[in-house]
């Protein structure tokens, strides 16, 4: 269960919560395209999961605050760099506790092996008032942050 996913240089390996994610987004945001170095940042969205133990030395983290003042935890390979994952503090749950249902582990794409073009078909654009592209035509688009779909888990 779950899709394989890995750093660029394979020494973190993990695999989500999930045999395929709760949503995709291409965000267009300043951030994500700073942080991925690119015209956009592929986000996808899963149940709530740890990384392994076994890859926690190798694992850095970065925290900053959103736009709404909220604080989100971005995790790194600390050999290649790599984003692997971000996440938003307030749901991280206390060691022990079960995660909150609306707990997610934000998988960045290309860190996902299986991640094809079946998959990107129903991404969201979001953040599209700072898009330095065009945005395909007939793709669900937001100028912002999207108006999000409750979390199927919570039904």
């Amino acid at each position: 269960m779950g899709m394989k996913a890995r750093c660029q240089c394979s020494k973190i390996q993990f695999t989500t919560s999930a045999d395929k994610p709760l949503a995709i987004y291409a965000c267009h945001c300043t951030e994500c395209r700073h942080q991925s170095s690119s015209a956009f940042g592929i986000t996808a969205v899963f149940p709530y999961f740890e990384l392994p133990d076994s890859v926690s030395d190798l694992v850095g983290s970065y925290t900053r605050i959103t736009i709404k003042g909220r604080h989100m935890e971005c995790l790194f390979c600390k050999g290649c760099g790599a984003r692997l994952l971000h996440r938003f503090r307030d749901y991280v749950p206390s060691p022990g506790e079960k995660p909150d249902l609306k707990a997610t582990s934000n998988v960045k794409g290309g860190c996902l092996e299986d991640l094809d073009k079946e998959l990107m078909s129903g991404i969201i654009h979001i953040w599209t008032k700072h898009a330095i592209m065009d945005i395909p035509e007939g793709a669900e688009q937001w100028e912002e942050a999207p108006g999000m779909a409750p979390n199927p888990l919570e039904r």
